[in-house]
């Protein structure tokens, strides 16, 4: 049996401790601006969306944070190009030491934040931190940063507790890692006795093809799978698509890192006109499937135990099913 879910609205697993102040410090962060949608979902998972006051453009979840300023854009006009145009023009942007986003100077100046998240874990993903130190040059005070750069799902758990430091909310940060562990052991529980794990290919890109990267074979590893082709604790990477057909994968995941379920599974099409595709056994045993990444795999916060719940239900539907939204994923046939 897996383990309770967490209230997905974030609310409540914090409702109880803040009615009573528990973890509350006068020292608190009050004044928050978040670069990454990972920290903005971190923070609303703690209790403290009123205390976001700048997110970015890419920022959608929990709903309640829409409308807030938007301190981050994107250079990329990514709704009119393919993947392969992102491709290349990421690629230029970072060999010519450009930032991917543009950052409002002039509105963080006026939020005047005590507090801004941010990343050096992927210039693609999110503002770095170089972005961040730039933004800083305009403010009077100079506010606390923290900087995330999770490999692992310990290390997201720890980015969660060092958040919840600097908020005076310790206490609910330890209670959700709490809650985070156990449905992840409920998991592991059901999936260590399996003699052949599955082969399993998560592709987080798919013209050119990447691999799955940082956390995100351990979480397959949890579900009951295996892919050698994952750089587990590092950046995934371009890999050829040959290597793709000697692995042979039993369950072929599309996560395209940005994507939705719906919209990887109209860039999944282009599969077809690759060599081999209608011979790898994942899609002739029509376990072929496209997730939103955005919201379960590529974002290293709260919601990837959901991922990691909806890779246990892909990888071994007769133990696990899934209890999630209907449109977390699409079954490609």
């Amino acid at each position: 049996m897996q383990a309770r879910r967490i209230n997905t609205d974030y609310d409540a697993i914090t409702v109880k401790h803040l009615r009573h102040g528990v973890g509350l410090n006068m020292a608190a962060a009050q004044r928050i601006v978040s670069f990454l949608p990972a920290a903005t979902e971190m923070v609303c998972a703690l209790g403290l969306a009123e205390r976001l006051l700048g997110v970015t453009h890419e920022c959608d979840y929990p709903p309640k944070i829409r409308g807030k300023p938007v301190v981050v854009r994107s250079t990329l006009p990514v709704e009119t190009m393919s993947e392969a145009e992102i491709d290349v023009y990421v690629s230029e942007q970072l060999k010519n030491g450009l930032s991917l986003y543009q950052v409002d100077e002039r509105l963080i100046e006026e939020i005047a934040p005590d507090l801004i998240l941010t990343q050096n874990l992927c210039q693609v993903c999110a503002p770095s931190g170089d972005d961040a130190s730039q933004a800083l040059t305009r403010l009077a005070c100079a506010p606390k940063i923290l900087w995330f750069a999770p490999k692992c799902l310990e290390d997201i758990f720890d980015n969660l507790r060092e958040l919840g430091a600097a908020c005076g909310r310790s206490d609910e940060a330890e209670i959700l890692i709490s809650m985070s562990r156990a449905r992840l052991e409920a998991i592991a529980c059901q999936t260590r006795s399996i003699a052949r794990p599955p082969k399993v290919f998560c592709m987080e890109w798919i013209d050119p093809v990447y691999c799955s990267g940082h956390w995100l074979p351990q979480m397959v590893r949890i579900a009951g799978g295996v892919d050698a082709l994952g750089r587990e604790g590092t950046l995934s990477v371009r890999i050829g698509w040959d290597a793709v057909r000697n692995w042979a994968p039993d369950v072929l995941i599309v996560m395209p890192c940005g994507f939705d379920a719906a919209k990887a599974a109209n860039h999944a099409m282009r599969l077809f006109a690759y060599p081999g595709y209608r011979e790898i056994p994942a899609v002739l045993k029509k376990r072929v499937y496209a997730v939103n990444a955005n919201a379960y795999f590529a974002r290293p916060g709260p919601r990837v135990v959901d991922g990691t719940e909806l890779l246990a239900h892909l990888i071994h539907p007769e133990l696990f099913p899934w209890n999630g939204p209907a449109d977390a994923f699409q079954k490609l046939d």
